[in-house]
């Protein structure tokens, strides 16, 4: 009898306990039915949603399109973007000043080119001096801007600056000014040769190199303590410069020639890219380095050159003396100023071909794009600067 009561009770306690897991299953069924046998998990996996984004544009494939005019108290020799938003425009000669912009092209401030030089140490110069900026460039830790003068005038200093040197002697040597990208205040100064023309940072952030027209040689700074470390000889009427990325060569073309330099900036020995074309006056590199652009005043061409074996591989007529030129940050596309045609070309980098020919003020001399907005900004004798998308 005990054995059957043992039984029966587990029986009973077996069936509540199904029970209980049927209605644990069946939460939120009030029919009292049993619930429906779950569908088998399918073994087929959904498809993953994927998100496709358009790649930009390429800046050749953008045409130019003239979206505002700046004027005023201007005569505008280079305009350099900071790549922070501002844009300075150095007036040189007897404007002696430089203007900035915002990035939308509204006035920041002016900046006198004005200084006591006695305050950094150039004691034979009393008094304030005056400066003629013609080029500048920004540190690539975005905390300075750098300017080059053509002529100083005060105490002590000979002849005015001109294009039409014969070379070494006979005139003063001249100085670059270093700005406060924060407080746009000339905060130091570095003596360099006569008639100082381009100037360009290593992105390291080691030298700062400016060429000197008169003097047939280039700068060096250290960019440290501001002061001349080497001077190098380079020939007739040296200009543009630009700088490999890994801050170990840089191209400096020699406008009294047919020639680029190409300097080593470890041990400074120079080397050459002989028959280029006719006054190489500006250079660019291509992002990755591999090919120079150079604008060639006296051939009214923009030569293409292989870096690598030294070979100009393209060559295109852009117009009447073409000056200087900006490239895209994605290498698609270069912008040329070309003087006497007072036209702005722009081109493919990729063949050379001509893309764009617009008209400008007289003299166009100075070019730059603003990589915050895609606009390239030309500036022009006439006194005026021209801002276009791009």
């Amino acid at each position: 009898m005990l054995a059957v009561a043992l039984v029966a009770l587990a029986i009973v306690f077996l069936t509540r306990g199904s029970d209980s897991g049927t209605r644990s299953s069946a939460s939120g069924n009030n029919s009292g039915t049993r619930p429906a046998t779950s569908a088998p998990r399918s073994t087929t996996s959904r498809p993953a949603v994927t998100t496709t984004t358009k790649p930009p544009t390429p800046s050749v494939e953008r045409p130019l399109q003239l979206v505002r005019t700046i004027t005023g108290e201007i005569s505008p020799k280079s305009v350099v973007a900071t790549d922070t938003g501002l844009v300075f425009a150095q007036n040189m000669m007897y404007r002696h000043t430089m203007t900035v912009y915002d990035r939308q092209g509204s006035l920041v401030k002016t900046i006198p080119d004005g200084v006591e030089l006695a305050h950094y140490g150039y004691d034979d110069h009393p008094g304030v001096s005056q400066g003629a900026p013609v080029e500048g460039a920004v540190s690539p830790d975005g905390r300075y801007f750098y300017v080059t003068n053509y002529s100083m005038y005060g105490a002590n200093f000979g002849p005015e600056g001109s294009d039409d040197c014969s070379g070494p002697g006979g005139l003063s040597p001249s100085f670059v000014y270093r700005v406060d990208l924060k407080t746009l205040a000339i905060t130091g100064v570095a003596q360099v040769g006569m008639v100082p023309k381009y100037i360009a940072v290593t992105p390291d952030n080691r030298y700062i190199l400016v060429t000197n027209w008169c003097s047939f040689d280039l700068s060096v700074i250290d960019r440290a303590t501001f002061k001349e470390v080497h001077r190098i000889p380079l020939g007739t009427d040296p200009r543009g410069i630009a700088v490999s990325r890994d801050s170990r060569t840089a191209y400096i073309a020699v406008m009294g020639s047919s020639d680029v330099a190409r300097l080593d900036l470890g041990s400074f020995a120079l080397g050459w890219y002989r028959g280029v074309g006719l006054s190489p006056r500006h250079v660019v590199l291509s992002p990755g380095g591999q090919f120079l652009y150079v604008t060639l005043n006296g051939a009214d061409e923009v030569a293409k050159l292989d870096t690598g074996s030294g070979q100009v591989v393209a060559r295109v007529n852009t117009g009447s003396r073409p000056r200087s030129m900006a490239i895209s940050p994605d290498g698609t596309a270069l912008y040329v100023v070309n003087y006497d045609s007072n036209t702005v070309t722009k081109l493919r980098a990729s063949d050379m071909s001509i893309v764009q020919t617009i008209g400008v003020g007289s003299n166009p001399i100075g070019i730059t794009y603003e990589p915050t907005t895609n606009r390239v900004w030309v500036a022009c004798y006439s006194g005026e600067i021209l801002v276009f998308t791009s």
